[in-house]
């Protein structure tokens, strides 16, 4: 009877009133609307509500009952909707994300605290995954990853810099094994590969060469499904990785790490916050994205 909505505040009102004109001031309507009302609630029930005469509004046997029941229920409606307007003017509830681990430690992480203290009402339920997740069937607010891999129908929201692929492995790994002069040369190489999982095949590495993109499918005793681990292998001595630039930034200026063919990794789009629609985006995901955005970097003045 969701029709009957305007019906049952009527009745409400009138019964608390005992007056159509001063129901009609409380609910910013005619009098003739209040008394269309009730008379449309009253032919849906097929049951008289109110008694009029000349002088007075009253409730009729059937009409005290049905508002006593009537009472309760409209007061939880009520609140639902006020409960819903509140979360919609402040950003407050539940924020469940989905990312790699690499956007977790580079966009999320640096930022984690001051967000949690500038929105004290929003807890965050954070998925990590180097795997693409469908954030919508999964039930998720949002997620981050690389622009490239962002379906076209998403908004997209970029989050950090350009990104720019690095090939890199220990000092001690170069002294022994030399460094490679060109991206072929990485097929003599032990290089540390990655898969994602056991259904996907092994990732090659992909280089640009005077404007052309290439892929060279690298050799080596190692093979692992997380980046991470490629950053902990190539530490230890054990090979060449391929990894973000910014995943390894720490090490190589702590020279941990040394780099090698930088010529041949062209930077490419870096990381987005995606969602599936701009109509009404709740509040909570308003506030991490104008969180998360860039500010603008200022021009210098011309001389």
């Amino acid at each position: 009877m969701r029709n009957d909505l305007a019906g049952l505040n009527a009745i409400l009102a009138v019964a608390e009133k005992r007056s159509f004109t001063a129901a009609s001031a409380e609910l910013r309507v005619t009098p003739s609307a209040i008394s269309q009302s009730i008379r449309a609630l009253e032919d849906r029930v097929g049951v008289r509500l109110v008694q009029r005469t000349t002088h007075k509004v009253g409730l009729t046997e059937a009409g005290e009952r049905f508002v006593a029941q009537l009472r309760p229920g409209l007061d939880q409606v009520e609140q639902a909707f006020a409960c819903i307007e509140d979360m919609r003017d402040r950003p407050s509830g539940l924020l469940r994300l989905s990312m790699p681990r690499f956007a977790f430690s580079y966009v999320i992480q640096p930022r984690l605290a001051a967000f949690l203290a500038k929105y004290p009402e929003i807890r965050l339920d954070v998925w990590v995954d180097d795997a693409r997740v469908d954030i919508v069937e999964a039930g998720f607010d949002a997620g981050i990853h690389l622009g490239e891999t962002i379906a076209r129908e998403m908004i997209a929201v970029r989050v950090s810099d350009d990104q720019r692929m690095a090939v890199v492995a220990s000092p001690a790994y170069f002294a022994t094994h030399g460094k490679p002069k060109h991206p072929r040369d990485l097929r003599t190489h032990d290089c540390i590969n990655y898969r994602r999982s056991p259904a996907d095949s092994v990732y090659r590495w992909e280089f640009t060469e005077n404007g052309r993109d290439f892929e060279i499918a690298v050799e080596g005793r190692i093979q692992v499904s997380d980046r991470e681990l490629m950053v902990v292998a190539a530490l230890d001595g054990l090979g060449i990785a391929y990894v973000a630039e910014s995943r390894v930034a720490e090490h190589l200026s702590a020279k941990r790490l040394v780099r090698v063919l930088a010529g041949w990794s062209p930077p490419f789009p870096g990381l987005f916050l995606y969602y599936p629609s701009r109509a009404n985006i709740a509040p909570k995901l308003r506030a991490l994205v104008d969180f998360l955005r860039p500010t603008p970097r200022k021009q210098a003045p011309r001389s």
